[in-house]
């Protein structure tokens, strides 16, 4: 009797006390779940992508990488980019590169085999490298769109460096970096005006000691009336190494191919010596289109392809370059 009068008290005392916790307990306010629903809806994601077999395999290194097959990978990368977008998530996929990495968590003393090592390296990537707005295209143009991206930026930090290790032009006493640049967009321009209406595709290139050429192509529309049609940032880069070409005592190459409105293609070439444009021969054109740059050996030419020598320029006049 005594024993289950204490219990029963026992019981009570606590059932009084859980009923004060929860009225003491603070009332969630109504719609904070759907607040933060929004917020996270605005929250944009990065995601550090593994371009190539050769970085995936360079990350397998580190105990706490999940993946171990670079297609299920992409597989599972992919699934999560569709998942994000359908959530009207704001994503932006960028490369993750592993030598860069490794030197980043050096350099700030990050533990590299930890996941938020990764996640803190992906989001200052995006500062200084290429980074692609995901709006559903297909992983493949994704991971070629972000390999040339990064190739584009190495290739203008490169001709940049040239220019500016170089100094001052010897002609004008201003930074190189500046006045080549001018001229080479300015010879960039009567190149293709001298060549005439049509659609252009224009490849620079600049040899280097040790190192692979720097490259730099772009398309170039041009009507009847002369009016120029171009992506800005492919001129750009093209101008860039253009005027590398006035930094380096290698003469650099110029190759325009020109698809008329019948259809046929006529291509011309230059050497770029101190970033003036010198014409090729007929001869020299052909030599140079139809000869494997890496090995040296002959290419058959293009069938309805026509080669031509180049266009001479006159020197610019005075006051063309203010």
């Amino acid at each position: 009797m005594t024993r289950t009068g204490t219990r029963r008290s026992t019981a009570h005392r606590r059932h009084d006390r859980a009923r004060k916790r929860h009225a003491t307990r603070r009332t969630r306010p109504a719609g904070r779940t759907d607040q933060r629903r929004a917020l996270r809806a605005e929250a944009p994601t990065i995601l550090g992508l593994l371009v190539d077999d050769g970085d995936f395999t360079a990350m397998t290194g580190y105990p706490s990488f999940p993946f171990t097959d670079y297609g299920r990978y992409l597989h599972h990368v992919d699934a999560l980019l569709h998942s994000l977008h359908a959530r009207g998530t704001h994503v932006a996929v960028t490369l993750f590169d592993p030598a860069a990495y490794a030197a980043y968590c050096t350099g700030t003393r990050q533990p590299p085999d930890r996941p938020g090592s990764r996640t803190r390296y992906t989001a200052e990537a995006t500062t200084a490298g290429p980074a692609v707005p995901y709006a559903r295209q297909p992983l493949d143009t994704l991971r070629g769109t972000l390999a040339r991206e990064a190739e584009h930026r190495a290739t203008w930090e490169r001709a940049t460096d040239l220019l500016m290790d170089a100094g001052r032009c010897t002609d004008c006493g201003e930074e190189l970096v500046h006045c080549a640049f001018d001229r080479a967009s300015h010879t960039l321009i009567r190149l293709v005006e001298a060549v005439g209406p049509g659609r252009h595709h224009v490849v620079a290139s600049l040899p280097e000691d040790s190192r692979p050429p720097l490259l730099a192509a772009a398309r170039i529309g041009s009507d009847e009336d002369g009016e120029l049609h171009l992506d800005e940032a492919d001129a750009l880069l093209l101008c860039t190494v253009m005027a590398a070409c006035a930094a380096t005592v290698h003469p650099g190459g110029l190759v325009i191919r020109t698809t008329a409105s019948d259809g046929t293609d006529t291509v011309r070439g230059w050497t770029l010596r101190g970033a003036v444009p010198h014409p090729l021969t007929e001869p020299e054109v052909f030599n140079a289109y139809c000869t494997d740059p890496d090995t040296g050996d002959p290419v058959p030419p293009e069938p309805g392809v026509r080669y031509a020598a180049g266009i001479p320029l006159p020197p610019p006049l005075p006051g063309d370059l203010a």
